[in-house]
């Protein structure tokens, strides 16, 4: 009764009133692509919210099946566990096993880091969109990564300094949150 004599007065927008408009094409060259393959991620989103990945290909522009920007990623869904000198060989090699996962991500579902994975490690031959078309092309993918990931978190790569590899490392170690 009250509120149809008296209407609330409209609200005040007190967004930015940048936020929600689309980045203009000069925009997005000064600001630079930062999201290239070798980049470690952390996906935000779905079943893998929390894992980290490394990104295989991008898609800046989208594609007919995923109309927006995306990329491939293969990524870590269970880390090695730590291992000490007691353990046995069969305990020590159970707990160093690592649980792949590939799929694609949209841009907003997922959080660049600062680690980008060496050259070495070859980002872009982890999987392949042929691969992705087909469930025994995923299971191929998915066994390649594991055995390129479990080799390279047993022996990092050297870094310049002839340390072992910070960005393979925070790759290897779960998320805490």
């Amino acid at each position: 009764f009250w509120l149809k004599r008296h209407p609330r007065p409209p609200l005040r927008a007190t967004r930015p009133s940048s936020i929600g408009r689309p980045v203009s094409a000069s925009t997005a060259r000064a600001m630079g692509k930062f999201i290239k393959a070798g980049r470690v991620v952390v996906l935000l989103q779905g079943r893998y919210a929390g894992k980290k990945a490394i990104v295989a290909k991008v898609f800046d522009d989208g594609s007919r099946a995923r109309p927006f920007g995306h990329c491939l990623v293969a990524g870590v869904d269970r880390a090695p566990l730590k291992v000490t000198k007691r353990m046995s060989k069969k305990k020590i090699t159970k707990r160093q096993r690592v649980k792949p996962f590939v799929k694609y991500a949209n841009y907003n579902h997922i959080m660049p880091t600062r680690y980008q994975v060496p050259a070495e490690v070859q980002p872009a031959t982890l999987v392949t969109d042929q691969q992705m078309d087909s469930p025994d092309g995923r299971v191929e993918a998915k066994k390649y990564v594991k055995k390129l990931l479990q080799e390279k978190f047993l022996q990092p790569p050297a870094d310049k300094s002839g340390r072992p590899s910070k960005d393979v490392i925070y790759l290897r170690k779960k998320l805490r949150f």
